[in-house]
């Protein structure tokens, strides 16, 4: 059996896309699965779109969600002269023709076919002209397609599909300007790269017998296909920017991890029972294109948060650390001089849902000039609160171990002998640390700031109080 070769081939005119994010991911699931080749391809022959910037943005992309390529990248612009050469052995063969009809002539022939309640296709004027000789004027070269029987073939997740051929049009394979068109470079592509499987959106099903029809015209293996669907917005209409983001880069730049976003990409439209969490190893393992839904998957930000703060809360501290990083940068924030990291990021990480929030929660650790929440200070910081808060300092600078249980024991002994509820002390200390009412569990920030830092804070509020 020949190895498997999948192929994700975007058009750099612009970022790594949500839908083409999901298309790469499906390819590259099934050719790890199926320890064949993931290649990936630069359509880039649209030459006035096409930007390095785009290339950049969607090798970052994929690069970031962790779908390495085996072969390329390779760029279509490379290719010219193959394909140059590709539509010369079908004009030889027989299998397409010059065509001299100018786009006005064309215009005036579609118009009359719809007068007529036709279809707008070409009429094959030029199909059986003799050869021309070359007197400069301007042809483009059309496919001569077979004008009965059927194209069909079994999709791997649509079943059955079929077209007439007299249906189809002679598909333009080189325009006049000698440039090749999508749907023939294409195929030169899948054929010169031994492409096993196209994986790719719904919308290119209306393509996808023409080029079959051109596989066979070139004598070559026509590789199976699956046509997923499309994402929709909640609206569902096509996910569109006005729905919000559509670019992957956003969503890091939003906070979010990258398994999230697979685990959530690869669920839009794909199940495996109720399984909700899957890493990448389980996915390989696991998924299978047959299981492919038919129906448009609906993109739910609500879902992704819930998948986000998921790996965030059973994240390791220290990658986390790494990455909230430069979103702590971003707000002036460099973690060196302030409490350790790590530790930081453990109070935070079992409420956090983005790395946005986890770095914004963050900041009071290392920001000591916050004003106190007014609403809470009001209420928590009372007459008697400086001197409890008082007795706090000297308690916790006396001790000799500074741990979790050496804290809650200071918090403990006061509160027997003044004979009070720890509600009654504890959201003033919450207030003198953090300057807010919901923070982290106040035990683990008195251990995070250490014993200096602690007297240092609540020093300041009982000067405040005053």
């Amino acid at each position: 059996m020949s190895q498997v070769r999948l192929r994700f081939a975007p058009s750099p005119t612009g970022y790594l896309h949500v839908g083409g994010a999901r298309t790469a991911l499906f390819n590259w699931l099934l050719a790890r699965k199926q320890h064949g080749k993931f290649i990936l391809r630069i359509e880039d022959t649209d030459v006035a779109r096409s930007t390095q910037q785009s290339v950049d943005a969607i090798l970052e992309g994929m690069t970031w969600l962790g779908l390495d390529w085996d072969e390329g990248p390779f760029y279509q612009s490379d290719n010219f002269p193959l394909y140059k050469e590709y539509v010369q052995k079908l004009l030889a063969a027989g299998k397409a023709y010059k065509c001299y009809c100018s786009s006005e002539e064309l215009e005036a022939k579609r118009e009359q076919a719809l007068k007529e309640g036709g279809k707008p296709k070409y009429d094959g004027t030029c199909r059986e002209l003799a050869a021309q000789p070359d007197d400069g004027r301007p042809y483009v070269v059309r496919f001569k397609a077979p004008q009965q029987g059927t194209t069909s073939w079994v999709d791997l997740v649509k079943g059955k599909i079929s077209f007439e051929n007299a249906e189809l049009d002679d598909l333009i394979v080189q325009r006049t300007d000698g440039t090749p068109t999508y749907n023939f470079v294409v195929v030169v592509d899948d054929a010169s790269m031994a492409i096993t499987t196209v994986i790719r959106g719904d919308d290119h099903v209306n393509n996808t017998p023409r080029q079959i029809l051109l596989y066979q015209a070139l004598e070559s293996e026509v590789p199976s296909f699956a046509h997923v669907p499309m994402i929709l917005g909640a609206d569902k209409a096509r996910l569109s920017k006005r729905h919000g983001a559509t670019s992957v880069i956003a969503y890091r730049e939003m906070g979010f991890l990258p398994e999230a976003m697979v685990n959530y990409l690869v669920r839009l439209g794909w199940s495996y029972g109720d399984e909700e969490i899957f890493s990448l190893e389980d996915l390989i393992q696991k998924f299978s294109i047959e299981n492919v839904g038919r129906s448009a998957g609906v993109f739910n930000t609500e879902k992704l948060l819930w998948l986000n703060a998921h790996y965030i809360k059973n994240g390791d501290p220290v990658r986390l650390a790494g990455l909230v990083t430069p979103f702590l940068s971003e707000r002036g924030v460099k973690p060196e001089g302030g409490p350790d990291l790590v530790a930081v990021v453990k109070t935070l990480q079992e409420r956090a849902k983005t790395m946005l929030e986890l770095a914004d929660g963050a900041l009071f650790y290392y920001r000591g000039d916050f004003a106190y929440d007014e609403k809470g200070a009001a209420k928590f910081f009372n007459a008697e609160t400086p001197a409890l808060l008082a007795e706090l300092l000297g308690k916790l600078e006396a001790l000799g171990s500074f741990d979790l249980a050496a804290i809650e024991g200071v918090f403990k002994a006061i509160c027997e002998e003044k004979g009070i509820k720890l509600g009654q002390i504890a959201p003033a200390v919450r207030l003198a640390l953090s300057g807010s009412t919901a923070s982290p569990g106040i035990y683990e920030m008195i251990e995070v700031f250490g014993k200096a830092e602690t007297g240092k804070r609540l020093e300041r509020a009982i000067a405040a109080i005053k």
